[in-house]
């Protein structure tokens, strides 16, 4: 059985133009930096003669003033019937998606829609379990042909984090092509810079050998990506976890939900009662509770909902 993707619903291509539009001016351009020199391990070479002659890695780079991304957001919030944004405080931005109207798919088709108009490569989902982790990295299996048909047979590298496979980020960072690497917060939440606690940080925080003595952290950090949270209500809600997101030194943090805690600007909003007037859902069902000649009897109070 083969899945085919509609590219073509009309509430899922104003999302992802949403998210597009938020650079809107942007050349196609890339940032270059040096990484540490590049080494084999025995016989298993980590990187191809080219990458060990040339030593570059390849980055996101953003031209555009903070004042011009200020009127970006502010036109397309007022096109998607939204509050502007008053100022521009921050690069992190919201997308509220009710619950089966294809979130993941939109999420990772402006990745490609963002490289197609202004060249970004580098690009991390972070998710906050590993059935999510899973879950997405599926989605970008079943849809990596549908991608290629639509974006000209686009090359692009997708892959899960694994701690012991730190070539995975040294190619991230080096490798001219779309890159997407789906994480798990928990595998760089943890992070001291107390030297006799190193050994309790997240690998990616560590120094290490295969990475010429550099931490995997920094090669990630220098390639200032572009950073989607799926799910954020359970990802960046504490602040050890807001300082491990801050720590990819992203270009822009893009969140996807459909019940956000935290709203920042807000880029496009299908929620509920918008999802079943379009008939994307079937129904919408209320819960609640009602107490009939109590007195005196006991109830049940809700004191708080975290």
């Amino acid at each position: 059985m083969k899945i085919k993707f509609d590219p073509n619903l009309d509430f899922q291509k104003q999302a992802i133009e949403s998210v597009a539009g938020v650079f809107e001016g942007q050349e196609i351009c890339q940032t270059n930096f040096t990484v540490a020199p590049l080494q084999s391990i025995g016989n298993d070479a980590l990187f191809s003669d080219h990458q060990l002659e040339k030593g570059l890695g390849i980055g996101n780079r953003l031209k555009l003033l903070p004042e011009d991304i200020h009127k970006n957001i502010r036109k397309i919030q007022l096109q998607n019937g939204l509050a502007p944004s008053e100022k521009m405080d921050s690069m992190d931005f919201t997308v509220e998606m009710e619950t089966g109207t294809g979130k993941t798919y939109v999420y990772l088709r402006s990745i490609f829609e963002m490289n197609r108009l202004y060249g970004f490569t580098k690009f991390i989902i972070v998710v906050p379990s590993i059935a999510i982790k899973e879950g997405v990295a599926k989605s970008l299996e079943i849809t990596s042909e549908h991608f290629k048909e639509l974006y000209e047979n686009v090359t692009f590298d997708a892959f899960v984090y694994d701690s012991s496979k730190l070539s995975d980020v040294r190619n991230f960072a080096t490798s001219p092509d779309i890159q997407i690497m789906v994480i798990n917060i928990d595998a760089f939440r943890k992070s001291f810079t107390d030297p006799e606690k190193e050994n309790k940080a997240n690998i990616i925080h560590r120094s290490h050998d295969r990475m010429t003595g550099a931490k995997p952290i920094e090669y990630i950090q220098e390639t200032n990506p572009i950073v989607i949270v799926d799910e954020p209500q359970s990802v960046d809600t504490t602040s050890k976890s807001k300082e491990a997101i801050a720590s990819l030194n992203p270009l822009c943090t893009l969140r996807y939900s459909a019940t956000h805690v935290d709203k920042h600007h807000m880029l496009y909003k299908l929620d509920s009662v918008d999802a079943y007037d379009q008939k994307l859902v079937k129904q919408i069902e209320v819960a609640g509770i009602e107490v009939k000649d109590g007195h005196n009897k006991a109830y049940i109070k809700l004191l708080s909902v975290n």
